[in-house]
């Protein structure tokens, strides 16, 4: 018979084990080395079958082996010791509260970090890639840190996709259900012990209804909306089936509860627990952009208009671009978002034509028809950032339409680079090693790494050591996942005897494991099988590969790399040398990173945002070899592994990935394998050694999420807070202020013009030390000099004729005359040699300004 309703049964633990609940909940276990052990030494075996998850290990324990536990004074003791320190986790001041009471820039009292995808554990598979992994990592370092963090996303109920793969190589995907019940979370409940639960309205006068999960994250809630609920339709109840599913309409309705629901479950979290209001909102990508529309809406409802709720939620809204590449990007017909926000569903004092023009791509090059995810992220945040130098770069550039006439470096996006939970991804033998020699514990390694450099505290022999073992675990994974994947695709246990050899514990270990989008590259160690196969049986420096990721279940080309890769890797010859794991996850890769001795990484520069699979392995002494692209561009120092060289200017993308493809085997055979091999009469790779101590003892701080964390607090979110707090006193007075200076300043802008500049002090051979002087003209029309700043804008000109590197200083007001003309003037320092050039602007100018660009506004000379 066909089950109607399902429901999980929940374990009751006797009294004395009562906090093994708490311990099971809270997802510090996940990178808690012993609240694991705790659990695992109860039924070893147990453990190992439900894969480490502890509320389906609680669930499998029956109740005499439960009763016999409970007796059991010393693991009873033991339970109430990990509980009690956990409890001083949560509670005690960590580096936040120290920064707080230190003076200075008032932290945030809260922020709301909302994300499409957390990537917590693979116990809760509400992630697809990097995007979620990263997110995942921003809350647990927060945690470790004690900032004071919500998390917000959406439950899925199928996650993303489960892959396996065919007998000739291609993907498949299924969608287990997901039972909440059976995951580590709580619903939030109301006073009266109903779940607690958010609505909006649907067009056609529908309503879609979610509830709200939460996941403690050590001392950060993630609150998760569920739109499976009784009260829905079964249109609406599907809406979080799975992550990045479905078509746009159903991706926008995603988009519309993370985002307008997601505040609204703040608000309701709020209320029910007495936890403040952010006073900043971080969106991670633009999925979730539509939470300052909502925000919008609630200053509108307390009397503000819609100009002034505008200044006051783009003042504390940080928002995080995450994609080098338009098509990378969510874009909604215009049309279909307008049935959303207009006609019946139209929130009050929003107009829709408002919320449409945050998304326009109203610019040159833009698609008017279309409402872009990103572009409404970058309106709404006052403060934006890519995730490494070189991304903060190429989203200047892609974006600069948003703000015309400035040059794309003064476009308002900075940087801050990512970086990984180091507790989450340093494998326990190491994280041993380095306690048991360094005495660094797991929140200290990342300030205090240098002791790697000293063979004294660490030997070489313990270090190699240490990798082999690694690398022999990887290996009997390898194996095991092997061999499953092989049964799954129909193959007879009598055919897999091979798989024994597959892999030795002696090879050098390559990885690579990501997604598997285009630009990534999976089968570009492919371009030339014949020199891959002899890299993989060379007779005295051989190479082992270890290749893992999904494909976009829509993506057929990418699914077509995929099965490219298999069938190679299924060749006899090369089997025991070259594998694919299906099913990437969490788990998978808590298992790569240590084993590898070399993570490789070949995007197609500058595609890549930031990537952070290279700096999980880099953790674990692994050395990287990549494409200098993303964070690799910034730290990469030829000490750490080898930058594989590009084909910049080759347009012929054959031809580009032909040159890099022999470039990575030219570094591999000449390189990487001989380094390996080369040992010292003790029978360890010493110069080999040297790199892994320099990546552990200089890479390995600054991969550090906790690093990125602290620079989003500093750099960003105390400022956002700041600016929050100004825009919001007295009654909103500061932001009415902004949003009138700011209409006023556009209804005067076309009458604002540089007429006249002079110059003075120069001669025709100028030299060093030389100081020009330059007077200004300008016409300001019903605007004051008050509003505007008048620069020089000055520096080496190049070839082109452009000037590079440029300062821009303000010229101060001399002189005003009638019709709203003004004179300013100023001189400026000759520093340096070379061509040098000038030219003079006028940019709006007011204190509630983010930056000069705020306004898109410049008249130039």
């Amino acid at each position: 018979m066909r089950a109607i309703r399902r429901f999980t049964v929940r374990t009751v633990l006797p009294e004395p084990l009562a906090a093994l609940d708490e311990l099971s909940h809270n997802l510090r276990w996940s990178w808690h080395a012993p609240t694991r052990e705790l659990f695992a030494e109860v039924d070893p075996e147990l453990w190992a079958d439900v894969k480490g998850d502890p509320v389906a290990f609680l669930a499998a324990l029956g109740s005499e082996r439960l009763a016999a536990l409970a007796a059991d004074e010393g693991f009873v003791g033991r339970t109430r010791a990990a509980a009690a320190e956990l409890h001083r986790y949560l509670h005690d001041p960590l580096w936040y509260q120290e920064q707080r009471s230190a003076g200075g820039a008032e932290l945030p009292r809260g922020i709301a970090y909302f994300s499409p995808e957390f990537g917590i554990t693979s116990v809760l598979p509400q992630y697809s890639g990097g995007l979620g992994i990263l997110a995942g990592d921003h809350l647990k370092s927060a945690s470790d840190l004690g900032v004071p963090i919500v998390g917000v996303g959406l439950l899925y109920g199928a996650g993303y996709f489960k892959q396996s793969l065919t007998r000739d190589g291609w993907q498949l995907e299924t969608y287990p259900l997901l039972d909440p019940d059976g995951l580590p979370l709580t619903v939030l409940r109301e006073e009266d012990g109903t779940p607690a639960q958010v609505s909006l309205g649907l067009p056609g006068g529908r309503r879609l209804h979610a509830h709200i999960w939460v996941a403690a994250v050590g001392r950060v809630p993630l609150l998760l909306l569920d739109s499976n609920v009784p009260e829905n339709d079964e249109a609406a109840r599907v809406v979080t089936d799975r992550l990045y599913g479905g078509g746009g309409e159903h991706r926008l309705q995603q988009e519309l509860l993370l985002g307008v629901g997601g505040v609204r479950a703040l608000r309701v979290w709020s209320r029910l627990t007495g936890a403040p209001e952010p006073e900043v909102y971080h969106t991670n990508e633009g999925h979730a952009g539509f939470l300052g529309v909502e925000r919008i809406r609630e200053l509108v409802a307390q009397g503000l208009g819609i100009d002034d709720a505008l200044e006051a939620v783009r003042a504390a809204t940080v928002f995080t671009t995450h994609t080098p590449v338009p098509a990378g990007i969510d874009r909604f017909a215009k049309e279909l978002v307008s049935g959303y926000f207009g006609g019946d569903n139209q929130m009050d004092g929003v107009p829709v034509e408002r919320v449409l023009a945050l998304g326009a791509e109203d610019y040159e090059g833009g698609d008017p028809t279309v409402f872009n995810m990103a572009v409404m992220g970058l309106r709404l945040g006052g403060r934006a950032n890519g995730v490494s130098l070189l991304h903060g770069q190429v989203s200047r550039e892609m974006f600069e339409g948003l703000w015309p006439g400035f040059d794309a470096r003064e476009v308002p996006i900075t940087s801050v680079t990512n970086g990984v939970h180091s507790p989450t991804w340093v494998a326990p033998r190491l994280a041993r090693l380095q306690a048991e020699r360094l005495g660094l514990d797991q929140l200290t390694a990342p300030e205090a790494s240098s002791g790697w450099l000293d063979p004294g505290r660490v030997s070489d022999a313990d270090l190699w050591a240490a990798r082999a073992e690694m690398r022999g675990e990887l290996v009997a994974e390898v194996r095991r996942r092997v061999r499953k994947s092989w049964r799954e695709r129909g193959a007879s246990p009598a055919e897999l005897g091979w798989i024994d050899d597959v892999f030795s514990p002696d090879v050098l270990t390559i990885g690579f494991a990501r997604r598997v989008p285009t630009y990534k590259r999976l089968t570009l160690m492919l371009r030339d099988p014949a020199r891959l196969r002899s890299l993989l049986l060379h007779p005295e420096h051989p190479v082992q590969l270890v290749v893992a990721g999904k494909s976009h279940p829509a993506d057929e080309q990418g699914k077509r790399l995929i099965q490219q890769l298999v069938r190679f890797a299924d060749d006899p010859a090369v089997r025991h040398r070259i594998v694919f794991l299906p099913n990437y996850d969490i788990a998978m890769a808590q298992a790569l990173y240590p084993g590898c001795d070399v993570w490789l990484n070949n995007p197609l520069r500058p595609l890549e945002a930031s990537g952070t699979s290279g700096m999980k392995s880099a953790l674990n002494g692994g050395l990287n070899l990549s494409i200098e692209d993303g964070w690799w561009a910034e730290w990469y120092d030829g000490e750490n592994g080898w930058g594989i060289p590009t084909a910049d200017g080759v347009d012929d993308a054959d031809r580009r990935d032909d040159l890099e493809a022999a470039a990575l085997y030219n570094l591999i055979e000449s390189q990487v394998a001989p380094l390996f091999y080369d040992r010292t009469a003790d029978g360890v790779p010493g110069r080999w050694l040297e790199m892994v101590r320099h990546t552990l003892a200089t890479l390995g701080p600054k991969v550090q999420a906790t690093r990125m964390v602290r620079e989003y607090v500093h750099g960003l979110y105390a400022p956002a807070a700041a600016s929050g707090r100004t825009l919001g006193a007295d009654g909103f007075a500061a932001a009415r202020d902004l949003a009138a200076w700011k209409a006023r300043v556009r209804a005067g802008w076309p009458q604002v013009r540089v007429d006249h500049v002079e110059s003075a002090g120069i001669a025709d051979a100028a030299r060093v030390g030389d100081r020009l002087t330059v007077r200004a003209y300008v016409s300001l029309g019903s605007l004051t000099p008050d509003d505007v700043e008048v620069q020089i804008v000055h520096g080496r000109v190049s070839e082109a004729d452009m000037i590079e590197d440029f300062d821009a200083d303000p010229l101060a007001l001399t002189d005003s005359y009638e019709a709203g003309r003004h004179a300013f003037a100023g001189e400026v320092d000759l520093g340096s040699s070379g061509p040098f050039g000038y030219t003079v602007r006028i940019v709006p100018h007011h204190p509630g300004q983010p930056n000069v660009a705020d306004l898109g506004l410049v008249a130039n000379a």
